[in-house]
């Protein structure tokens, strides 16, 4: 299934890069929404600004996606994970939604939100594996601490034009999720926290 996303969103944005009115219709739009063009919530998360913005979030998207894939499909099913993914989406823009809702120049698009939601479910599970930034590992509950720190000062800045706040919001609703579905999990990862030869936590 995250290969099946990866590849949609891959030729929904390509199609979209060829049809500027498809990225009219999927963009995330504040007075679309308003009119009831609800599927902007979800459809945003399909399309993409340039290739660089694409290449990082499917490889990321890839890399976290196949990892939970595997952990949440037993448990779940396949249309579960899908509607994770999805759910990520939409979870991620709606402080977005409810803080620019009146505001007719702002636009939103990517899949961030969704991709944090499986970075942080990824976490959640295996806090000291260690990710590659930058081809430097660091572990990955580092990471988070930092990715949290960063996006919430580049958010109150505002100075960029990267929707930071999908992907605080995309990476809460990982976390939330995760818990939701295995409350038990709160005092595993503390308990993981405090090992980390251990490595982390597998569902059962």
């Amino acid at each position: 299934m995250t290969l099946l996303l990866i590849l949609l969103t891959t030729a929904v944005t390509l199609a979209a890069w060829k049809w500027p009115s498809l990225s009219q219709a999927l963009i995330y739009s504040p007075p679309g929404v308003a009119h009831g063009q609800y599927w902007r919530l979800l459809g945003h998360g399909f399309i993409h600004a340039n290739s660089t913005h694409l290449m990082f979030n499917m490889i990321t998207l890839y890399f976290f996606g196949t990892v939970m894939e595997l952990v949440l499909t037993p448990r779940i099913g396949q249309a579960g994970f899908v509607l994770f993914y999805l759910s990520g989406l939409l979870v991620a823009i709606l402080p977005t939604h409810l803080k620019h809702r009146h505001n007719p120049r702002f636009r939103s698009l990517g899949a961030s939100g969704a991709i944090s939601a499986m970075l942080f479910a990824y976490i959640l599970l295996r806090p000291w594996s260690l990710l590659f930034v930058l081809f430097i590992p660091v572990p990955a509950i580092l990471f988070a601490a930092a990715y949290v720190i960063y996006s919430v000062r580049a958010q109150h800045r505002g100075r960029d034009r990267v929707n930071h706040s999908a992907h605080l919001w995309g990476g809460a609703w990982g976390v939330v999720f995760m818990l939701g579905l295995e409350p038990s999990l709160a005092g595993r990862f503390l308990e993981a926290l405090m090992s980390p030869a251990s490595g982390g936590i597998w569902l059962g």
